[in-house]
């Protein structure tokens, strides 16, 4: 027992040396920002005046950091200040975020339609995005959008959007199809949440009120000409996100889970529910490439409907394919794509890719095995170039043709701001 004592008293000392050599965070600083307010980054740091000097956590900072719109690039220095404690400094490169967007596609059957958009990403200084759209797709359409998702706190934020889109939609049955004018307008108010570094959740309601008007094609008598339905919305988002950026380069996991109930008012569209998942993987390959990849699974209620949710589309799924030249009550999409930098100078990078877009659908009313029917399968391989300007938030001008190898298919460019996924 003796012999022990000594060693219990040397063994406290020794806690209590490495306990007193603890380092500590003297000051947080924000170097390099011109429009985005230095408060606002410290108060989504998890490092502040006082905490413990820990790498980890800084490291998961600069990774939140450069998730943002509004910055392009940052990285962090640490200074002796005095005793155990230290400087941190956050460098921030900033993103110019006043941002026009556009959209344009095309196919083989001279289909054209666009949509031209004005952001800001940092309004305030502080990582709120306001802004609209203008579409054009045989009708005139347009949208507000805000979000804000430190409105509140760290994790606390807020969604309010505004769309009145209108568009000319197939409704297919009896193996025919008919044209119809379709119109969406909808209000929308979203809560978010952020649990944490990598998960957070939205939940909020949609009132909107859908209107079908027949123009051409088929008819059926128990298919209507005229639809005017008021419909609520229940929305639910959930995200898992462990992406890291460098540039125009991607890596890392991430996983986001949208579920959705919508009431009725008429029979001839039910309520329904509606969910999907799409997981996204991304990794470097050597200096310059980058493997990206999106699969999207996807299941509604299976009402024997003309008016089913989920649609085949070239903007949203597979590139060529053509505008809602399907429906279906599942999805099974897999866009793959090597994007590779070409050439890379100052702020410029000029990016090609080789991608494979695939996808599926389950016929409404249908089952499971609709999604292994080729009459059902579109597969798109195709070339791109992607225009880059580094330090403008989402400045990424894209060009792909998609290339038809399955039945009936088309081919076609889809333009547009921003990668495809």
């Amino acid at each position: 027992m003796k012999k022990l004592v000594p060693f219990l008293v040397l063994f406290s000392f020794m806690v209590s040396s490495i306990c007193a050599q603890e380092y500590t965070v003297h000051d947080l600083k924000i170097q390099g920002n011109k429009k985005i307010k230095a408060s606002f980054i410290k108060s989504i740091s998890t490092i502040a005046s006082g905490s413990v000097l820990d790498s980890t956590v800084i490291e998961q900072d600069i990774i939140r950091l450069k998730r943002l719109p509004s910055v392009s690039h940052v990285y962090y220095q640490v200074f002796h200040s005095e005793g155990n404690q230290y400087n941190v400094f956050y460098n921030v490169e900033e993103n110019f975020t006043l941002i026009p967007s556009a959209n344009i596609y095309t196919t083989n059957d001279d289909e054209f339609a666009y949509r031209l958009g004005l952001y800001e990403f940092n309004l305030l200084g502080r990582n709120i995005t306001f802004g609209g759209f203008y579409q054009k797709d045989i009708y005139s359409s347009y949208a507000l959008n805000f979000r804000a998702p430190y409105l509140f706190s760290k994790k606390f934020g807020l969604a309010v959007n505004h769309q009145d889109l209108t568009t000319q939609e197939p409704v297919f049955f009896d193996n025919t199809s008919s044209d119809y004018k379709y119109n969406n307008k909808s209000f929308e108010v979203l809560g978010l949440y952020e649990f944490n570094f990598k998960n957070r959740l939205e939940l909020g309601l949609n009132y909107f009120v859908e209107d079908y008007e027949y123009k051409f094609g088929a008819t059926n008598p128990n298919v209507p000409q005229e639809l005017n339905v008021h419909k609520w919305l229940l929305k639910g988002i959930y995200e898992y996100n462990n992406l890291d950026y460098y540039y125009q380069y991607i890596s890392g996991f991430r996983s986001q889970f949208n579920f959705q109930y919508v009431t009725s008012t008429d029979a001839m569209l039910p309520s329904f529910f509606i969910g999907w998942n799409d997981f996204f993987l991304f990794k470097r390959v050597g200096d310059k490439g980058n493997w990206a990849n999106r699969l999207r699974l996807g299941l509604s209620t299976n009402d024997n409907t003309p008016f089913a949710p989920f649609s085949v589309d070239n903007n949203l799924n597979v590139r060529g394919v053509g505008n809602t030249i399907d429906r279906g009550t599942g999805v099974v999409v897999l866009n793959t794509e090597y994007r590779h930098t070409l050439y890379e100078k100052g702020w410029f990078a000029l990016q090609g890719n080789a991608f494979v877009d695939a996808g599926t659908w389950r016929n409404p009313g249908g089952d499971f095995s609709d999604f292994g029917k080729m009459d059902n399968v579109k597969i798109h391989p195709g070339l791109g170039l992607r225009f880059i300007h580094k330090k403008i938030y989402n400045a990424i001008f894209r060009i792909d043709y998609g290339y038809g190898v399955t039945k009936d298919t088309t081919n076609g460019f889809v333009f547009g701001i921003g990668q495809y996924f």
